[in-house]
This record gives C-alpha cells, structure tokens and sequence, in this order.
C-alpha cells in the first residue's frame, strides 16, 4: 500500500534525507513523549485521588468536548495560517499546560476539578495542533516520498507512546518514594521540558510549496471538509469504523484499575501496559514501511479491525501481566493496519488547501473514539465491572466490523491504492 514499487525497502528512509521532515519528527517525537509521560501520570494521580474508574473516564471528556466545539474553526486555521506557527504555538502552549500540572501538584491539591480544568485546556491545545500536525507532512517530502514519509512518521510516533508511558510510570514510581509522594510532579517536569523543546525543533521547520489562497471564513469554506468526507464513502467507511471499532473497543482508560486491582502492579506496571499498544503499533508501522499492504487493502483492513476486537477481548480476562502486555501490542498492531490505510486515503486524495478542514473531521472521529472512548469505558465499568465492560467492548468491535463490511462495500472490495497526479484511486477486484 506504501510504495508501489518494488524496491519500497530502499525508497523509506530517503524522507530523511529532508532536513524539514528531519526537525518535524523532532518535535513530534518530543510531543508525542511529553503526552504519554503526562497520561500516565494523570491517570494514576486522578485514580489515587478518587478510586473511581469513572474519573478516569471524565479525564479523556474534558479532553474530547473542546475539541468538538472547536474543530470546525481549528481545522480553518490550519487551512488559512502557517501550519508551523500554528504547531510552534500548540507545543509551546501545551508546555505551558503540563506546568500547571505541576504547580497543582507541588501545592498539594487533593481534588481533581482543577485536573480536569487543565485538562480541558489541554485539548483545547490539541483541537488546533492535531489538523495542522496531520496536514503538514505533504509539504515536508516530495509526494513520490510521501508513502515511506508516512509510514517512518508513524514508526517515531509510535516509539515515542512506547518510550512515554514507560518513562513516565518509572519517573513516576522512582520519584513517588524519594520526594515523598511527587512522582507525579517529576512527570509533569519532563513533560513541560519535552514540549518545550517540541516548540524549539518546530520553530526551525522550512516547509516546501507555495503559499496557499486564504479562503474567506464562511459557513461554506468551513463546512468543505465534511462535505468531502460524505462525498467519498471509502473514506467515510474507513474513519467511522475506527470511530466506533476504537470507541466501543477502547481498554485504556482502564488501565489504572487493572494495574492497581487486576494485575496487582504499581505505576511501573501501569507504564508497562501503557506503552504495549504502541510497541504493537510500532512494529507494524516499521513493518509496513518495508513491506507494503499491496492487493486486497480493503479485507485486510477489516480484518485487522476484527483481530482488533478479539485481542481487547483476549486482554479484559487475563490476570496475568504478561499475558495482558501481549494483548495489548497485538491491540495495537492490528489498529495500526487502519491508521495507516486511513491516514494515506485523507492526505493524497485531499487537495493541500482544504487538508486541515478535512483531517479536522478525521481528527473528531479520533477523538471521540478516544476520549469518548474513554469516559464509555470509564462509565461501563462503573455500572457492570472493569472486566465485563473491556470484555462487552471488544464484542461490540466484533459487531461493528461484520456491520461495516455489509454496508460499505467500497471498503470491503478496496483492492490496491495508488496514487495518480496527485489523486487516490482504489480499483476493486475485477475492475
């Protein structure tokens, strides 16, 4: 699906050769690293507050609900400011986000209100950096590199969800004991130092192309996005089964409760489960970059979407850590596989003025199967149990993906997607 060639194992790493995608990557990585730290955190400071899953829940709520408000306007800005002035300024806002936290923290604050708070203003940040993020990459790399481009962003995405839970249950367990209870503290540190240095890398990214026609704001230019998204059904197919794959299928907000109740772990187990999915994702990013989806695109993505289900299933029952850990990274290897199909359908068939109003679109999509996600995991389990509410999940992802097949079959009989002058074109078999 990548490169069409077949010497595509040769084309990948020519994306670095680029020093703009060199100092995006950069920057992305930092980001990506101070956000999983901050999750980690969050998570099991939220949790050790209240002992309710719901919290956790509210936590990816308060971070969703900005965004749905927002997206419309956001995904314009994307479309009509520089995209690197508009991602320097969400990094450095997002630094500014992560020390909150911190004060919060060191005073000594035993509610969760202002947690929530400043996580609303965390995705308020991220409302405006995720469509100029996702529409930046055709204007680091030629477009004859954009497979490959993708395909080692989302490989460095992924190392930085390993490497970020990780660090940031260690930094959290090691320093809870040496600074009398401010694990999170030192979390919040490096994460505010992180993003910061996102903000620098970002700040020194010269991007490619010519300067876009602004567009006068009006309810027409800013509702093109949607009506993109609805012409296209492939592409409507693909986004709205990982919204509602993702939405019902989604264990991670729950993982404080299975490393505290479940796996009977601290938070170096938390980081542990955390950052499972995105070793998963990493390796099949890494895979993908080398080794093409080719033919049957469509199948193979609901398939993955299937296996998707089964191994959530597969997590919600174990009592055991390792067990747990490898569920999770083939969670995330089988979600990759539609990350991937999604991601190159919206940016080569997308036309570079109106890609920030339509990954805007996407990005709801993503996060509602995310946050939203997160707060029907959060609530099910508060009505029916933690694990009967993973297990019921990954049922409904099951559900979903048979549904999908039958009623996009656009989708179901996606063959092969190739890239011509500029356009995506997906022949079924036969045709």
């Amino acid at each position: 699906m990548a490169a069409s060639s077949g010497n595509s194992r040769f084309v990948a790493p020519v994306a670095f050769t680029y020093p703009a995608f060199r100092l995006y990557q950069i920057a992305r990585f930092c980001i990506v690293l101070a956000t999983e730290m901050q999750s980690v955190a969050v998570g099991w400071q939220v949790y050790e507050i209240t002992k309710r899953p719901l919290d956790l829940g509210l936590v990816g709520l308060a971070q969703f609900l900005p965004g749905i408000l927002l997206f419309l306007v956001s995904g314009h800005a994307a479309d009509r400011y520089d995209r690197r002035a508009v991602l320097t300024i969400g990094y450095a806002n997002f630094a500014v986000c992560s020390g909150l936290l911190l004060s919060i923290t060191l005073w000594g604050n035993r509610s969760v209100t202002l947690i929530y708070v400043v996580m609303a203003l965390v995705g308020v940040v991220r409302s405006f950096q995720s469509p100029a993020s996702r529409a930046i990459l055709p204007l680091l790399v030629p477009e004859e590199h954009f497979h490959g481009a993708f395909a080692w962003g989302a490989s460095i995405f992924q190392t930085a969800t390993i490497l970020g839970p990780a660090a940031g249950g260690l930094i959290y367990a090691i320093f809870d004991r040496v600074l009398d209870h401010r694990g999170a503290a030192a979390v919040y540190a490096m994460a505010t130092a992180a993003a910061a240095g996102a903000a620098i890398a970002m700040m020194r990214v010269k991007l490619r192309g010519r300067p876009r026609p602004r567009e006068p704001f009006s309810w027409k230019t800013v509702l093109a996005g949607f009506r993109y998204v609805w012409r296209e059904k492939l592409v409507l197919g693909s986004i709205s089964l990982d919204l509602f794959a993702v939405l019902l299928g989604g264990a991670v907000a729950l993982l404080p409760v299975y490393a505290r109740e479940i796996l009977k772990t601290g938070p170096w187990g938390l980081g542990l489960l955390r950052c499972a999915p995105g070793i998963g994702a990493g390796a099949m990013a890494l895979l993908l970059a080398y080794r093409p989806l080719g033919k049957r695109v469509g199948a193979k993505m609901l398939w993955c979407v299937a296996g998707f289900g089964v191994f959530t299933i597969l997590f919600g029952v174990s009592h055991n850590l390792v067990l747990s850990m490898i569920a999770l990274v083939m969670v995330g290897a089988t979600d990759m596989v539609s990350v991937v199909v999604r991601g190159i359908l919206i940016q080569l068939a997308t036309p570079d003025e109106m890609r920030g109003r339509v990954n805007a679109v996407d990005m709801i999509f993503i996060g509602a199967s995310n946050e939203v996600g997160q707060f029907e995991s959060g609530a099910t389990a508060w009505l029916v149990g933690t694990v009967p509410a993973v297990v019921l999940g990954g049922i409904g992802t099951l559900i979903v993906t048979a549904l999908w097949a039958w009623m996009f079959p656009e989708l179901r009989n996606a063959d092969e997607l190739t890239s011509v002058e500029g356009q995506v074109t997906v022949p079924t078999p036969g045709k």
